[in-house]
């Protein structure tokens, strides 16, 4: 017969199973996810700056989600196709939403103003130049983080409804590239729309 070595216990680790038996007397069993409740990743956009974010909060993000799950020990998760201005735009999104869930946008949107169409704090969210608008949907699509994809896009859209084309492409900055024969065709195959 071999004899095992004894396990040492830290006074930390003592503490810990003291902590843990407690909790469980009292009924306080935590679930999986209850213990990263202070676990801080580190999100690393595509210029390697590190934005800490606590985890729960990074979880609204169905990619880093995979990513931290797939890799437990991990803490650093990159994101290449997101630049720095617009994760910290991300994750102040993420931080206001994750214990605040964004309201279902509905569709058609009723107005072209967006406070009519969501809360004031988002509202004011998306009110920004139209390349750091269009980089945050790029970021939301990117990440996976639907709720903000669905604000983004809202946005752009409020841009656009009861607008004439000719607005649009002014709004948008796109060059009209149709004749006016081959414009004229597209808007009678298209007339059902403009009905509406």
């Amino acid at each position: 017969m071999s004899a095992t070595p004894a396990k040492v216990e830290t006074p930390a680790k003592k503490e810990e199973k003291e902590e843990k038996k407690g909790a469980e007397a009292k009924g306080e069993v935590k679930g999986l996810d209850d213990g990263d409740a202070d676990e801080v990743l580190k999100l690393v956009s595509q210029e390697q700056e590190k934005v800490p974010v606590p985890k729960k909060v990074a979880m609204m993000s169905e990619l880093v989600k995979t990513m931290a799950e797939g890799d437990k020990e991990e803490k650093e998760i990159p994101l290449p196709n997101v630049k720095s201005a617009v994760l910290n735009k991300v994750v102040a999104y993420m931080k206001y939403h994750v214990d605040n869930p964004a309201k279902e946008i509905e569709k058609p949107l009723k107005s072209a103003n967006m406070n009519e169409n969501v809360s004031q704090w988002d509202a004011d969210f998306v009110d920004v130049e139209q390349e750091l608008l269009f980089e945050l949907i790029l970021a939301a699509n990117y990440m996976d983080i639907k709720p903000l994809l669905d604000l983004t896009c809202a946005k752009v859209a409020s841009m656009i409804k009861g607008k004439t084309p000719e607005q649009i492409r002014k709004t948008f900055n796109i060059t009209n590239d149709f004749t006016p024969e081959e414009e004229e065709a597209v808007r009678a195959e298209n007339k059902w729309a403009e009905e509406s």
